[in-house]
């Protein structure tokens, strides 16, 4: 029989360790999100408490291999209450108690072009679980990050203000115009300045209730996304690209905008929502942030 030290031999310094494991295991997750890819490549960090100080060590290995048999079944709440109890219980030899799993990875969804019929490409959604198990109960929160854009409210008015003061120059002197005329002056100069926008990104953690059928990833991006009205788009025609700067120019916002309407979305859905939102500023060389829930 192979020598197992961690079990025979004693710690040269005695003290309880509150967490023992691994970090970023690669493994393939299997998921059920409408849209999506089932499978994804997944990074992981398991652990769990050493607290009698006369143990020298867990066993990676059981580790491992729970993760790895539970790579081939669908992510959700129950199965990972399932994997941390078995994490407890196969270290049991060692007194540990609680148990603790961090997946990361990213959705690559399917979603469909604003206008043009038949039109869609993939978009990758990074979220993270974290889990853990504690006095035999589950405790679960998901993080996701949403791509959007934004432009400035300021910068707008701004815009607005020019095109005005053009026009007014143009044709201050004229007691009426047509219709057509003042339409032919705005389709060459209503771009006379246009207000600044930035790709910008939503990160949103949420409670999630321990035992549930689904994770509901694919939900709660899309209540951030409806939320914020302008979420980035991948394959797009002319017609797309239109209506994109129309969805811009009705949600104009700043950085506090962004964080109180999802913040306010979510709400009455999620327990414990954290959010933060960074507008990388076109106009700057640096961010606009704000966060909510944080305390």
């Amino acid at each position: 029989m192979l020598p197992d030290v961690a079990l025979t031999d004693r710690p040269p310094i005695h003290g309880p360790l509150d967490w023992v494991g691994m970090q970023h295991i690669d493994l393939p997750l299997t998921l059920d999100e409408p849209g999506c890819l089932p499978t994804v490549a997944a990074s992981a960090d398991a652990q769990v408490d050493l607290t009698d100080p006369r143990i020298k060590g867990i066993h990676m290995s059981r580790l491992y291999r729970l993760l790895d048999e539970a790579a081939g079944q669908v992510v959700t709440p129950r199965a990972i209450a399932h994997l941390l109890a078995q994490m407890v219980e196969s270290h049991a030899d060692c007194r540990s108690r609680h148990a603790r799993l961090h997946l990361r990875f990213s959705l690559l969804c399917r979603r469909p072009a604003l206008v043009t019929q038949g039109l869609s490409g993939w978009k990758a959604y990074p979220v993270e679980l974290k889990a853990q198990w504690q006095g035999g109960a589950l405790r679960l929160r998901a993080s996701v990050q949403v791509g959007y854009s934004s432009t400035c409210p300021c910068s707008a008015a701004l815009s607005r203000q020019v095109v005005e003061q053009a026009f007014i120059q143009q044709f201050g002197q004229h007691a009426a115009l047509a219709p057509a005329e003042v339409a032919a002056w705005l389709r060459t100069h209503a771009s006379t300045a246009t207000p600044h926008s930035q790709r910008s990104v939503a990160r949103i953690e949420v409670g999630v209730a321990p035992y549930a059928d689904t994770l509901g990833l694919m939900a709660l991006i899309e209540r951030v996304e409806t939320a914020l009205g302008t979420p980035l788009q991948t394959a797009v025609k002319r017609a797309d690209e239109q209506a994109f700067a129309r969805l811009n120019g009705e949600h104009l916002m700043y950085v506090e905008d962004a964080a109180r309407k999802v913040s306010q979305a979510l709400q009455t859905h999620y327990s414990g929502v954290e959010v933060f939102v960074s507008h990388r500023e076109s106009l700057h060389p640096h961010d606009a942030v704000a966060w909510a829930g944080q305390g």
